[in-house]
């Protein structure tokens, strides 16, 4: 996870674009497989820690930047609201970027939850599964096939298209991961995504519940479960923690890799890793874990 708040696990002054293009960099180089930045405009108590409200850069502007400043590692949005955002526009701005990037964008979706931030930009915070469902269908059509009609409660489309294409158009577009638990968005999940995420886990027992959700909400649309990618993220504790992220995994490389690898054992195939504290150097102490995680799967 890229810091993109400017009340985070940064762990020094304001977080200016610099800064994330600097980590962004440092994790391509020690061998991470994916950036992830947050798509939200503000928190406000009480999620916000110590009563403080604080605000977000932009997570699209920054994806697209960041692809340019970078030539190899994943990017990935996790997850953008699909309710306050027009789906047809999501899929255009989805298929730019992976052009930018040269196909490497991952387009991370959800519901959207924190009701502060749609109260203060004004967006409806009601039926969010229902207008999730919406924009769902015309994404996927417009990303799988280039085009789409549907005529839907909250979101339409009359005959869009989707052109011109980026470079993974024979594919269906860029992979749409969906990051969620309900029981409805499982099945829309099921429906519809490449990859599914869990979050924030330190406890790999606790993401076996959710993961029987997810084949039982496959097994009732008839999708193999096997064919979605499973993912999953929690908090890293490093060196100079801030105590910005809860709930962390602690310990020297060795310790976290263990840990790390339970997720892997139980078919997690990615884990989004909110280090605390998240600077170019906390990413290059991370980078022990990596390479004993990747030493152990070579091993396997």
């Amino acid at each position: 996870m890229v810091p993109i708040a400017e009340h985070g696990a940064f762990g020094r002054g304001p977080l200016h674009f610099a800064d994330m293009l600097a980590m962004a960099q440092t994790a391509e180089a020690t061998g991470c497989d994916a950036i992830w930045l947050a798509d939200h405009f503000l928190f406000r108590p009480p999620v916000a820690p110590e009563g403080e409200e604080y605000g977000l850069w932009e997570a699209w502007t920054a994806a697209a930047a960041l692809a340019q400043g970078t030539r190899t590692i994943q990017i990935g949005l996790l997850v953008t609201c699909l309710g306050w955002r027009n789906p047809g526009i999501v899929a255009r701005m989805a298929e730019t970027i992976d052009e930018i990037s040269g196909g490497r964008f991952i387009l991370g979706v959800g519901a959207g939850w924190h009701e502060p931030e749609y109260i203060a930009y004004g967006m409806p915070f009601d039926h969010r599964a229902s207008r999730f469902d919406d924009a769902i269908t015309i994404i996927s059509g417009l990303l799988r096939d280039g085009r789409v009609t549907h005529e839907g409660q909250f979101f339409s489309a009359q005959d869009a298209i989707s052109q011109p294409r980026g470079p993974r158009a024979g594919q269906g577009g860029p992979p749409i991961l969906v990051g969620t638990g309900g029981e409805r968005m499982l099945r829309l999940t099921a429906r519809y995504a490449d990859a599914w995420n869990t979050v924030w886990h330190s406890d790999p027992e606790a993401t076996k519940a959710p993961i029987a959700d997810l084949r039982a909400a496959c097994k009732e649309v008839g999708r193999d479960p096997g064919t979605i990618v499973m993912t999953a993220g929690g908090n890293i504790e490093l060196t100079g923690y801030t105590g910005s992220r809860g709930n962390t995994i602690k310990g020297g490389p060795a310790a976290i890799a263990e840990r790390l690898g339970q997720f892997r054992a139980l078919g997690f195939h990615h884990y989004v890793a909110g280090i605390d504290p998240c600077t170019p150097a906390a990413i290059e102490e991370f980078a022990a874990t990596i390479a004993l995680l990747d030493q152990t799967a070579d091993q396997a």
